[in-house]
């Protein structure tokens, strides 16, 4: 994953407090922590994810 393009969202903290989610990735959705780009990461799949975002909205 070290390639993977990594964002935060827009309305994400200014001290850094958000999680960033990595495009380029076929058929899953890479989420992490911007506090520790590090740790391990979590995998969601494409529809799992819009959901996810469909319920937040």
């Amino acid at each position: 994953m070290s390639d993977a393009e990594w964002r935060s969202g827009t309305y994400s903290g200014a001290q850094g407090d958000c999680l960033e989610v990595a495009d380029g990735v076929p058929h899953v959705v890479p989420v992490r922590d911007s506090k520790r780009p590090t740790a391990p990461v979590i995998h969601f799949t494409r529809p799992a994810w819009a959901a996810f975002v469909r319920h937040l909205r």
